[in-house]
């Protein structure tokens, strides 16, 4: 047995024999992607004090991992195609690994935002290779079940991220849950080269260089619109991103129709299956972010679970996926891939439309049904539509195909974030002002509060520690007039610690009911897009490997 794979998966005459040993690889790989974003949202208030952040610092700590990372895709599954794809996994879990270094080594928001970046940057080579070493190593007949485990990965790492941060950060600082990825990324880089064969396209032209660099921006512009706008409002900055995302888009898509070897086709997109599968995968992540970011807030701030507790508790949804990708891997083949992908969303909605019962008598019992049916959902919908993604290019371009499903999936991701997080915060500082009515709170008061949950709690806090105060004041008193005063004041104030707590606690709840019912009606309508879209099982695929064979012209150039 070879130390380490040299033979390329194209050469071989057979099934790469430790293609489910490779696959492992690959998994690990995918794992730390996941869990750089959903171990931070653990670590994000600790992170918040000691740096002393303000709510935009955050957002681009959070975000700042985003936008390199989905706008570089593209073009880097096109370079991993040609090159090695091999290569780009390797290199991007050095960079990834480099980049979580350095954000345990970060101490103010520009280094934690810089090392973000970098891992977006790991990311942005990591993601479309595995999807790409993925096809390329597992023949067609099992490469189906492979993207099942794969897509059972990310709902793994979804609920795995805050197990891990929490755990750590119970004797830890917030920086060492950078380091969470640092091992896995160095095993997987080791295993890299033993298990996984080298993999790149048989025959490719010189890469549409212009083409991925208009994917850059256009991605890229829309992703800073995405998060610039509904968080900060519609400024110069946002509205100068929509403009370039705008001009970008038309301007590839134009390119994209006229190169004869494009980096993407953009004509699969007038495929029914293509289309919809792409559809499903960005409004389901558009769901599962969004409610997965205000689900954690609620589960720490309203109902008081520490991160590890927050963490166990989303473990349901984790487990779901891999029960939703064992059953979608028995029901595709029999009722079609219209039939489970419809059945995953319309589960999606009902998950999200259980979420719109939320109050603030709610505890964790009310979040398990949604959290399970939820998972279900994901494990149901995800893995068709990235087999038929992948399906969809021939094999000179894997990576792009990866770098696409992955590019729907970031893309959805960041609209769930923004766009739902946005609706929360607004539905929540209105809520609270109509909570506080009549109350004694000073207006300054009320305005911080109404920032964030966080926020509004802190404020209380804030309220209840001076109600102790005066309290040891009117105990320490020699004058018992004084100490009368002091203790009815410190009364009053405590009294409206407990109001203020109560009323941050319902406004949040309120939120969490009102966004996921329009969560709920935007997964709705995309269900009924999704299922029109989506082609019978009369209708087959285009087949990608036969329309490259059909090219020869191509093979020669190449």
């Amino acid at each position: 047995m070879r130390l380490v794979m040299t033979e390329p998966v194209e050469r071989t005459d057979r099934p790469y024999a430790r293609r489910w040993w490779a696959l492992l690889v690959l998994c690990l790989s995918l794992l730390i992607i996941v869990m750089a974003n959903t171990a931070l949202t653990v670590a994000a208030p600790d992170m918040t004090r000691d740096l002393g952040l303000s709510s935009a610092d955050l957002q681009w700590v959070i975000d700042g991992y985003t936008v390199p990372y989905a706008a570089l895709m593209l073009l880097l599954g096109a370079i991993g195609d040609k090159y090695s794809r091999r290569g780009a996994l390797v290199l991007g879990l050095v960079v990834f690994g480099g980049g979580a270094v350095f954000g345990y080594l970060a101490d103010s928001a520009a280094t934690v935002i810089a090392a973000r970046a970098v891992m977006g940057v790991g990311a942005a080579l990591i993601m479309p290779a595995t999807l790409s070493l993925l096809a390329a190593t597992f023949p067609r007949a099992e490469r189906a079940k492979a993207i099942t485990l794969w897509t059972a990965t990310a709902g793994l790492a979804i609920a795995a991220g805050p197990v891990v941060a929490g755990a750590l950060l119970r004797s830890h600082g917030w920086s060492s849950t950078f380091l969470i990825n640092v091992p896995i990324a160095a095993v997987a880089l080791v295993a890299a080269f033993v298990l996984v064969p080298p993999s790149r396209a048989g025959h490719h032209d010189r890469i549409d260089y212009v083409g991925g660099l208009l994917s850059v921006v256009w991605i890229g512009a829309l992703i800073y619109m995405i998060i610039e706008g509904p968080h900060f409002g519609w400024g110069v900055k946002a509205v100068t991103a929509a403009v370039v995302a705008g001009v970008g888009l038309a301007a590839f898509v134009l390119w994209e129709l006229r190169h004869p070897r494009p980096v993407l086709d953009v004509r699969r997109f007038a495929h029914r299956r293509f289309a919809g599968s792409n559809l499903a995968v960005a409004l389901f992540f558009l769901a599962v972010f969004g409610a997965f970011y205000y689900l954690t807030q609620h589960l720490q701030f309203v109902l008081g679970y520490d991160a590890l507790g927050t963490g166990l508790r989303m473990l349901p949804l984790a487990g779901a996926v891999f029960a939703g990708s064992a059953l979608t891997g028995y029901l595709t083949p029999r009722v079609g891939m219209r039939l489970t992908v419809t059945a995953g969303m319309v589960g999606g909605t009902a998950a999200l439309a259980l979420l719109t019962r939320v109050d603030a008598g709610s505890s964790y019992g009310d979040f398990v049904a949604p959290l399970v049916i939820l998972g279900l959902a994901i494990g149901l919908a995800l893995s068709p539509c990235t087999d038929a993604i992948m399906g969809a290019f021939p094999e000179s371009e894997l990576g792009v195909g990866g770098a696409v499903n992955d590019t729907s999936l970031e893309l959805g991701g960041s609209l769930g974030i923004a766009v739902l997080g946005s609706l929360l915060s607004t539905s929540y500082a209105h809520h609270l002002s109509g909570a506080a009515a009549g109350s004694t709170l000073p207006p300054s008061a009320l305005s911080t509060a109404q920032d964030s949950v966080g926020a509004g709690y802190q404020v209380a806090w804030g309220i209840g520690a001076k109600a102790r105060r005066l309290a040891e004041q009117a105990a320490g008193a020699g004058d018992p007039q004084q100490a009368a005063q002091l203790k009815a004041q410190a009364g009053q104030l405590a009294q409206g610690a407990r109001q203020m707590k109560d009323a941050v606690g319902s406004a949040f709840s309120d939120a969490v009911a009102h966004t996921s019912l329009v969560g709920a009606v935007v997964l709705g309508v995309g269900t009924l897009l999704v299922a029109l879209l989506l082609p019978g099982r009369e209708a087959p695929a285009p087949d990608a490997a036969a329309e490259e064979e059909r090219e020869p012209a191509v093979g020669a150039a190449r």
